[in-house]
């Protein structure tokens, strides 16, 4: 089977929890370290699907290697390879997509539970989920929904936290890759911008650590859920 591209943006936002789910169902993987400057693939010969985690900047930055993970978003979408994202990943697929990424109202940082907003949609992604679930965020933009694109998932401070596109594509506002160990580390390197900002929907590092190994495993199911889904239209 051909590998699935994981596209890291930051050395501090890998694949996580996303990694030990492939591992699991022996789905092969490579690491496309942008943040080390690992070139961007011209083309997805030899892909089974896309994967783009989360990073500090903006898609609207003016950065080299942007435009070309668009356009290979595209390809991916074009040639019906599954593509996922998270955070910043789901900003990258909604703008390459057609949408727009800007200002979320408030800052999200913290635990924060997630809403299905269309069951139907949702159901061959999270099955019969009905009650509010929580999902870890830490972002200050959002994406609009790419033209055919359905939302599928909502959160009190944010009105789009997923999309689905195709029956193949997932676009992802929040996080569900996080291990403890991450969030951890998310903690100490952001302790500076947690505590600058005034937004409702940021938690102290104390009310995010919390019970971390619970909240974490809670996620996992969650995620779980969601990656089932999507390696089914992997190419094998």
């Amino acid at each position: 089977m051909d590998p699935v591209l994981v596209f890291r943006h930051s050395p501090t936002e890998g694949p996580g929890y996303f990694s030990t789910f492939l591992d699991r169902h022996d789905i092969p993987w490579k690491l496309v370290r942008i943040d080390a400057g690992d070139a961007v693939p011209d083309s997805l010969n030899g892909v089974s699907g896309l994967c783009l985690m989360g990073g500090p900047m903006s898609v609207n930055d003016d950065l080299p290697w942007i435009p070309p993970v668009l356009a290979l978003i595209r390809q991916a979408v074009a040639t019906g390879i599954p593509v996922i994202g998270h955070c910043l990943g789901g900003q990258l697929m909604s703008k390459a997509l057609g949408g727009n990424v800007g200002a979320n109202p408030v800052k999200e940082i913290g635990w924060g539970d997630v809403r299905v907003t269309d069951p139907a949609a949702a159901h061959p992604w999270l099955g019969d989920l009905t009650e509010p679930t929580p999902a870890f965020h830490w972002h200050g933009e959002t994406f609009s929904l790419p033209p055919g694109a359905v939302r599928i998932l909502e959160s009190d401070h944010c009105a789009n936290q997923a999309f689905v596109l195709d029956d193949r594509h997932l676009g992802m506002q929040c996080h569900v890759e996080m291990t403890p160990e991450l969030i951890a580390s998310w903690c100490d390197n952001g302790a500076a911008e947690i505590a600058a900002s005034d937004s409702p929907a940021v938690q102290t590092p104390a009310a995010i650590l919390h019970d971390v190994d619970a909240r974490a495993e809670r996620l996992h199911g969650l995620a779980d859920k969601i990656y089932s889904r999507w390696i089914q239209g992997l190419k094998r």
